[in-house]
């Protein structure tokens, strides 16, 4: 074999071994993760990632990371619920079953909070806040927003009509 070649096949073999770095694991920041079927808030949720779990991150389409599941199926979550830090559940502890809702996550990332709000409605006593108060009681199931989209011939991006 000449010098080239054997050159050229090392620095493959090398770039090859360079390039497959493990994937960055991550773990659910809140109560539930919910894992969909393609990197959008309309896809289906094919799965639910406890507090906790550690996500394997294999690929980012900022703000939505490909995950793999311990079952090895593969979906997307959102950022705001996946963190860097590794959480540790720890017996007996009330935090842990208090844990943040996704929703309050979300909030607490757009540095929305009770304070706030507070001082939001104070600088704005005339605003009426009572249907956004009734809004978050609201609760729509999976079923019921796929049927919303089906009739609506909404399509989440990617095409993923699962």
């Amino acid at each position: 074999m000449n010098r080239g070649l054997v050159l050229a096949l090392l620095v493959a073999a090398l770039t090859a071994a360079t390039s497959a770095a493990p994937p960055e694991t991550m773990s659910v920041q809140v109560r539930s993760g919910q894992v969909r079927a393609s990197a959008s808030f309309l896809a289906p949720v094919i799965a639910e990632a406890p507090y906790g779990a550690a996500m394997a991150v294999e690929q980012r389409s900022p703000p939505w990371a490909r995950v793999r599941l311990a079952d090895g199926r593969t979906g997307w979550m959102h950022e705001s619920a996946l963190t860097r830090e590794r959480l540790q559940l720890k017996a007996g502890s009330a935090d842990v079953a208090a844990g943040a809702r996704a929703g309050e996550v979300a909030l607490a990332a757009k540095g929305f909070t009770q304070q706030v709000e507070k001082e939001y409605r104070q600088q704005n006593p005339a605003l009426q806040f009572g249907w956004v108060d009734r809004m978050e009681t609201w609760a729509v199931t999976p079923a019921e927003a796929a049927a919303f989209l089906k009739a609506g011939r909404v399509t989440p991006a990617g095409g993923d009509t699962r």
